[in-house]
């Protein structure tokens, strides 16, 4: 049950504080977020289902925007990279990953953040998680495997090599504002983009 109106705990309730009410918003956001998209969250909606007030979420996030961009970051959470025994492999299928994430639900509220998001540059930033150090992981990792295999030179391994291929992929969505891109663009992307920048960061040659 929620408190009341200024914040206070209803009987028999532990007023949470801290990291433990900021989790129970951010669970309560995301959950919004989820099944309804960012246009149909308000902070009333999440505070009720936290079972706290308005007051404690604009403590911690100052809009509903940040609030948004919050829960998205907890959506993203990076997943296990595949390992198909092979760079392309590998990087066709985080390829097809994020095609398949970005043109579902999920996508849809990246792209209504975005939007929202307008050019508020330290928003944007935030929402940037194909060049941030989570998203850049799975690659990094794949690109390591690849280093290991002698697929590539250790030169390889970094960050911003790393995410050409998801940053161009984005650009088919939020620039070309395409729903879904065709496997031939991720092959594209892959063949002709990706695997020659891996091969001149060093002298190992790719199979």
């Amino acid at each position: 049950m929620a408190g009341d109106a200024t914040g206070q705990p209803a009987a028999g309730q532990t007023r949470r504080r801290g990291a433990v009410l900021e989790e129970a918003i951010l669970r309560a956001a995301v959950a919004e977020l989820t099944e309804s998209g960012y246009a149909a969250l308000t902070m009333d909606k999440v505070a009720a289902r936290a079972g706290t007030n308005k007051n404690a979420i604009y403590r911690r996030w100052p809009n509903r925007l940040a609030l948004g961009i919050a829960a998205y970051r907890q959506l993203a959470k990076t997943i296990q990279p595949p390992d198909t025994g092979s760079l392309r492999g590998d990087v066709l299928e985080l390829l097809r990953r994020a095609n398949r994430n970005w043109s579902s639900p999920f996508g849809a509220i990246l792209r209504e953040l975005i939007s929202a998001a307008g050019g508020t540059s330290e928003l944007l930033a935030q929402l940037q998680d194909q060049s941030g150090d989570a998203a850049a992981a799975p690659w990094l990792t794949v690109l390591g495997r690849a280093v290991a295999r002698g697929e590539a030179s250790p030169e390889a391994l970094h960050p911003r090599v790393a995410t050409v291929a998801m940053v161009l992929l984005r650009n088919e969505f939020v620039v070309r504002g395409v729903p879904t891109a065709p496997d031939d663009v991720l092959v594209e992307i892959t063949d002709e983009v990706y695997l020659p920048l891996v091969r001149q960061r060093g002298p190992a040659t790719p199979n």
